[in-house]
């Protein structure tokens, strides 16, 4: 068995998942972004398997959605998850106060209200990036929040929207929202276009700029400020880690998963930690797997999420084809993931004694 084994955490009476004791400090010092159809909560377990410290996100859910919709689906996730948070669409204080609460009881261990995105499906809902053009506003949402919940509530932002992009737009927007009760923000470090650029657009396009986001952090030190945009290594995160208080890494992730398989050491100090090889990841994926199949859930659904497990590796390729094509095949199973391991002659697989109880 592996030095790393997920064991769900136990819960209190009110139902909330306990936290750890050990995943409580630095918490910010890396994250994963959320991203929509991508950070659900298939892929949040793989990730935690790689990484036991690093913060997860779920994907942005509306208000509306939580209010109005399948709670269990919005909102269900594996205990092992932990530290993880939940961003919320959403603009109106009051129902951002009640979907908040629901996140608390249901255990995430942060509320992060997105006012970054600046898709047109977002703006028509009146959230996202074009909130920074009404701090009082997002302020009004952040401290009914905080009055709901006793979890940190964040915010995620760029530096800025259209034309009010100035250094001073910036600064007066994030010490709006702070005197709300905000204390962490996590800044994109691009502006936005609303209009003229597709969402894609809106992550390449407008230059990164750094030294926006550092001075901000030189001028409210007394705020948590998280770096988000470009960042592809842990090498550049921990470069930045030098002057803001953490770094929160997006498609790099995804496509490239096993960067993480260093976080715990590099970012959060625990220099005794053997990085976890990516056969024991896949071993113990596969209860997980198994689980979930036996449940309803599709394959692919699944393994989607870990294709890039061998990215930039010999035989890489051949593992996503694999996977890819056989997550399609009738009959197919967690046994999928020993086949494509074994496809490109990954040593060390012992298959999933062991662990036959550990995920359920």
């Amino acid at each position: 068995m592996s030095a790393f084994n997920v064991r769900p955490s136990s819960r209190d009476l009110a139902g909330a998942v306990a936290i750890p004791a050990d995943v409580r400090p630095f918490r910010h010092r890396l994250s994963v972004a959320p991203m929509m159809d991508w950070t659900d909560r298939h892929c949040r377990f793989f990730l935690r398997l790689i990484s036991r410290h690093t913060l997860l996100y779920t994907e942005m859910v509306t208000t509306a959605a939580i209010l109005h919709g399948d709670r269990e689906r919005l909102l269900g996730f594996h205990p092992a998850e932990h530290p993880l948070a939940i961003q919320l669409g959403g603009s109106d204080p009051e129902a951002l106060a009640e979907c908040a609460k629901i996140a608390e009881f249901r255990g995430f261990d942060e509320v992060n209200l997105n006012v970054g995105c600046p898709s047109p499906r977002v703006q028509t809902g009146r959230f996202g990036a074009c909130l920074m053009a009404e701090p009082e506003r997002v302020a009004d949402c952040v401290r009914a929040m905080c009055e709901a919940v006793s979890v940190p509530v964040t915010v995620k932002t760029r530096i800025g929207i259209d034309d009010r992009d100035s250094y001073e737009d910036l600064l007066h927007f994030v010490t709006i929202v702070a005197e709300a009760g905000c204390r962490t923000f996590i800044v994109h470090a691009r502006k936005a276009w609303l209009q003229g650029l597709s969402p894609k657009e809106n992550r390449q396009t407008p230059p990164l700029r750094y030294d926006v986001v550092r001075r901000l952090k030189s001028e409210l030190p007394e705020l948590a400020i998280v770096l988000n945009g470009g960042i592809q290594t842990l090498d550049e995160a921990e470069r930045h880690l030098s002057w803001c208080d953490g770094v929160m890494i997006g498609r790099a992730a995804y496509h490239n998963p096993y960067l993480l398989a260093e976080a715990d050491r590099r970012c959060y100090g625990h220099s005794d930690v053997r990085p976890r090889t990516r056969e024991e990841v896949i071993e113990d994926f596969m209860p997980y797997v198994r689980n979930e199949l036996s449940k309803g859930s599709r394959l692919h659904a699944l393994t989607r999420h870990i294709l890039g497990l061998y990215h930039a590796t010999p035989g890489g390729k051949r593992w996503r084809r694999h996977i890819s094509e056989g997550a399609s095949r009738r009959g197919a199973s967690e046994a999928l993931l020993l086949e494509a391991a074994h496809a490109l002659g990954a040593n060390g697989l012992r298959g999933n004694q062991g662990r036959q109880g550990s995920f359920t």
